[in-house]
C-alpha cells in the first residue's frame, strides 16, 4: 500500500508578537510559515488551530502555558530543500532547529516532523 502523498511539517506556537518577523526570516531560507487558522488545507482552520495548540500546551502539562494565546503554525521546507523522491535531507532540519532557537523565548516546539496534506504554494506566473 502506498502512502498519501504529504508535506513534512515542523508544529510550532508562535507568539503573535514574531509572527511576521519569524515568517520573513524563514523565507529567506525557503522555508514557509502556514498559520494554521489560514492554511488552505483545513476546512474548519480556526477549530483546528484551538485543537493543536490545546494538544501542544495539554503535552507540556503546564511548562507551555505562556503560550496559550499564541499562533499554531505548520512550518514546510520549500523546493530547493528537495532533490527529487529523496528525503529531506538532515541539514534541511537543522536549518530549521537553528532558526527556531534564534526565537526560543517566542517560539514553542518540539524538535521532529509530521505530515499534513501537500499545501500549495502559488506560483508566479512569466509572461
Amino acid at each position: 500500500m502506498e502512502r498519501v502523498p504529504h508535506e513534512n511539517v515542523a508544529t510550532v506556537l508562535v507568539d503573535p508578537v514574531v509572527l511576521h518577523e519569524l515568517e520573513v526570516h524563514l523565507m529567506t531560507l525557503d522555508l514557509r510559515l502556514w498559520p494554521i487558522a489560514t492554511a488552505p488545507i483545513c476546512p474548519d482552520g480556526p477549530r483546528r488551530a484551538f485543537q493543536v495548540r490545546n494538544r501542544m500546551l495539554m503535552a507540556r502539562r503546564g511548562a507551555w502555558d505562556d503560550a496559550a494565546t499564541w499562533t499554531p503554525a505548520w512550518i514546510s521546507f520549500g523546493d530547493s530543500w528537495y532533490d527529487g523522491a529523496e528525503p529531506l535531507p538532515w541539514v534541511a532540519h537543522q536549518t530549521l532547529y537553528r532558526t527556531l532557537e534564534q526565537y526560543a523565548d517566542r517560539v514553542r516546539y518540539r524538535p521532529g516532523l509530521g505530515g499534513v496534506p501537500r499545501l500549495a504554494v502559488p506560483q508566479e506566473r512569466s509572461a
